[in-house]
């Protein structure tokens, strides 16, 4: 009769000489988790709140974005629901189509200077104006509702506003006198696309403010009380404090104004009638409306919108890469 050999182990105890551990090399603690926890979790109830939002990221984003990689591959053309048309795979026609068209180079040229403009004054002004509004003390809440009352207003009335200031009879010109452009502001192409990226950093600029605001409480006034202490003056601890403590902030505020002046489209469509003068201010998105909707060239279309979300996602991808936090 054999038996098993044993080896003394801590306290006197003894294990099996095999070197196997009982229950499948698991402690005492590690049980086999159920099929429906390694799935959904200790709290399935996380799956089901957040299920709503699950849903509206697949009909609103997921879906669109596979469908319109597949219309891209193909010459295809709406029709009436239930009717059986043809639309013939054209393979990678559209997408070379798209970086040969000198009006889609032109788009994304024009699109190229409205971000080169507008990102970085919005990332400074919002930061400079959300720090002095975070120091004063007397009319704070009318000052920050100022800022962002831009922000919640209808394009279309500010739009308003703003051609009749910088028209060619506008009160702007007026104030100039023979300083005024010729052509005015938004008929000339030189000026056309830098008036757009000055217009909207100046309308969503109290968004912004509202994030750096928020970022601002989450630094300890003891960085600035030392700073103090040290002889730094306001602007050494802005820079020495301010900046590097809202910087998380920073990057967010650089991926939403790239992504948002990526889709351009209200300003140039109503502000220089379409695009205009000769294209100098069509953004990618508003030449697929033109491609899509008006012209009748879905195909060709998506393709452009396939190229621009590889480009938006490049940038954001650099921006995270070389601004982000480099601790983590």
């Amino acid at each position: 009769m054999s038996s098993i050999r044993t080896t003394p182990a801590a306290g006197g105890s003894t294990a099996p000489a095999s070197g196997r551990k009982p229950n499948g090399g698991r402690g005492p603690n590690q049980a086999v988790k159920p099929l429906r926890q390694r799935i959904f979790g200790r709290n399935p109830l996380g799956w089901l709140f957040s299920a709503p939002y699950l849903v509206f990221v697949i009909v609103i984003f997921a879906y669109p974005l596979l469908f319109a990689i597949y219309m891209s591959f193909f010459d295809y053309f709406f029709a009436a629901p239930g009717a059986n048309v043809d639309r013939p795979f054209v393979g990678l026609d559209n997408y070379v189509t798209a970086f040969t068209d000198p009006a889609v180079l032109q788009s994304f040229a024009n699109v190229g200077i409205f971000l080169i403009i507008n990102v970085p004054l919005t990332v400074v002004l919002s930061l400079v104006l959300a720090s002095g509004l975070n120091s004063i003390k007397r009319f704070r809440t009318f000052l920050r509702v100022s800022y962002y009352v831009p922000y919640v207003t209808a394009s279309v009335a500010i739009i308003g506003v703003w051609l009749f200031l910088f028209n060619q009879d506008g009160l702007v010109n007026q104030i100039l006198g023979p300083l005024a452009p010729n052509p005015s502001w938004f008929v000339n192409p030189t000026l056309a696309m830098p008036m757009i990226a000055v217009y909207v950093t100046w309308k969503q600029l109290g968004f912004y403010i509202l994030l750096y605001l928020a970022a601002l409480q989450n630094v300890p006034t003891e960085l600035y009380e030392s700073a103090s202490t040290d002889g730094a003056g306001r602007v050494r601890q802005f820079f020495s404090v301010t900046v590097p403590g809202v910087r998380p902030a920073t990057v967010l505020v650089l991926l939403l104004s790239t992504i948002v002046g990526a889709n351009l489209f209200t300003e140039p469509y109503l502000l220089t009638g379409g695009g205009g003068p000769n294209g100098a201010s069509t953004s990618p998105v508003l030449l697929i409306y033109q491609q899509g909707i008006q012209q009748g060239h879905p195909g060709y279309a998506a393709a452009i919108g396939i190229v621009l979300v590889v480009v938006v996602l490049i940038i954001a991808f650099l921006q995270n890469r070389f601004a982000g936090d480099r601790d983590s």
